[in-house]
């Protein structure tokens, strides 16, 4: 049973007080609602090179926008550390983000740090624009799995989305790079906003029908308070599956594992597999195992969190390992988060944390 340290520092950030730990039926910390810590998402970087209109848009992160200085960053290191401590209550699967997380300088540096912690499942999600550059150097430093972004074929479409010009040919040259290099299957993430791209659902999904990548088609989520989220704006997942469906048949499938975020759905005629992601319209809060580690070393335990708890302060004030793998126990202990349960127009107002600081 894990030990928790009380929480007394003035120095330390505060956290809520924890009587006992609560332990899932396997002995791994479980949180109010018994589910388990399992994902870490690590943003390395708050910087993108895109300025797509449902994360990012321009009129806020503009050229003047106060980005996070270098210093204030999580040092590789510094990750590796975290990594481990977290590892030891139980997480399995590093999931690297940003931002653009090709942006961080020789992040295959980290990745081959990361690599040598046995028992990890590590991938990365990137926006594919370095991709094709750099997908041998993580497969060599030790990446298995990676997913991208990718929201239309159309280069008219796409160039409009990313709100920077970058046409659609170099992401997908970038996914064939990271196929040739080994990580496949690569895993493709459509975020589907209605009157902006929603009619190249179809097009997508017959794309990448037979071509061994997985196509997953994501709700338009409220995740911050910049991206001018409404309702209307969603394209249901019930939507999605209708029109693909229509033409090319689908019949659905198991998860690969509990707490899966997407549901799988297969052609029937065996070419291949998709998913969808359905935040907005069947909430996935009672079985999820993900927690998030900002860029400057802050933990969230929701996408749609408004409050952090501040480990780089920790690791920088001299904590040790048991310290620090204590207090994020007590954290995971009194986590209650089940925003897309109760998201309603009070929930979706409020202060939220931007997804380019902690992750998608």
């Amino acid at each position: 049973m894990t030990r928790v340290i009380p929480l007394t520092d003035a120095r330390r950030p505060p956290a809520p007080a924890v009587k006992a730990p609560h332990v899932s039926p396997t002995g791994l910390l479980a949180d109010t609602r018994g589910r388990t810590l399992r994902d870490l998402r690590i943003s390395v970087t708050d910087r993108c090179n895109f300025r797509c209109v449902y994360c990012m848009p321009k009129d806020v992160f503009g050229r003047d926008y106060p980005f996070l200085p270098h210093g204030e960053l999580l040092t590789f290191e510094e990750i590796t550390r975290l990594v481990r401590t977290f590892k030891a209550h139980g997480v399995e699967k590093i999931r690297l983000t940003g931002g653009e997380p090709l942006l961080r300088r020789n992040l295959e540096h980290l990745v081959a740090m990361l690599a040598q912690i046995e028992g990890l499942d590590l991938t990365l999600t990137t926006n594919g624009s370095a991709l094709a550059a750099k997908a041998s150097e993580l497969k060599a430093a030790g990446l298995k799995r990676i997913t991208v972004s990718l929201d239309s074929l159309d280069d008219q479409v796409f160039r409009a989305m990313n709100d920077v010009d970058f046409p659609v040919a170099r992401v997908l040259s970038g996914i064939d790079a990271a196929a040739h290099a080994g990580l496949s299957p690569v895993k493709i993430n459509m975020v589907v906003k209605r009157g902006v791209n929603e009619h190249e659902i179809l097009p997508m999904a017959r794309r990448f029908k037979g071509s061994g990548h997985i196509l997953r088609f994501i709700e338009f989520m409220d995740v911050g308070h910049t991206n001018g989220w409404r309702m209307d704006d969603v394209v249901p997942s019930a939507e999605v599956l209708r029109i693909i469906d229509r033409e090319l048949p689908l019949e659905p499938i198991d998860p690969n594992y509990s707490g899966e975020v997407a549901e799988r759905w297969r052609y029937v005629d065996g070419s291949g597999e998709i998913g969808v992601i359905s935040s907005v319209t069947q909430a996935f809060c009672s079985d999820c195992t993900r927690a998030r580690l900002a860029t400057d070393g802050k933990l969230y335990t929701c996408l749609f969190a408004t409050t952090g708890y501040d480990l780089r302060a920790m690791l920088r004030d001299g904590r040790s390992d048991a310290e620090i793998g204590s207090y994020i126990a007590a954290i995971w202990l009194q986590r209650a988060d089940r925003y897309s349960e109760i998201r309603s127009e009070n929930t979706v107002a409020l202060p939220k944390i931007e997804m380019s600081y902690i992750g998608g």
